[in-house]
């Protein structure tokens, strides 16, 4: 079973920046990380939908929602078996619980995942990230 982690949330003051990173692990024999068609990060409040982030394919084509587009930049190292969401800039209204989320058989493109999170089949446990005014 594929397990994701997340690290790298806590609390920083507006206009700041975190690093969140997702460690994978649990492949069946043969996959990894480079085995997945999307990797991406969304955030959920509780009682709350999935609010879209970013996303990235095994080619490395990002796509990014519109309230975060230019201040945060998705990346993947599939040597590592991680990925990651680099943030910068960030707004009282980013603050939130991040999850990291990963998918093996939907092929479509990463604004797809970003439009449509719960199409990941796997998420961590998530994070939180707080920025105060």
């Amino acid at each position: 079973q594929v397990q994701l982690l997340e690290s790298g949330g806590g609390s920083v003051q507006a206009g700041g920046s975190l690093r969140l990173s997702c460690a994978a692990s649990g492949f069946a024999s043969g996959f990894a990380l480079r085995d997945t068609t999307s990797l991406g990060w969304f955030r959920q409040a509780p009682g709350k939908e999935r609010v879209g982030i970013a996303a990235i394919d095994g080619d490395g084509r990002t796509s990014y929602s519109d309230a975060v587009k230019g201040r945060f930049t998705i990346s993947r190292d599939d040597a590592k078996n991680t990925f990651n969401l680099e943030m910068s800039n960030l707004k009282p209204e980013d603050t939130d619980m991040y999850y990291c989320a990963a998918e093996f058989d939907i092929h479509l493109r990463p604004a797809y995942f970003v439009v449509n999170p719960s199409a990941f089949s796997y998420r961590g446990q998530g994070t939180q990230v707080t920025v105060a005014s």
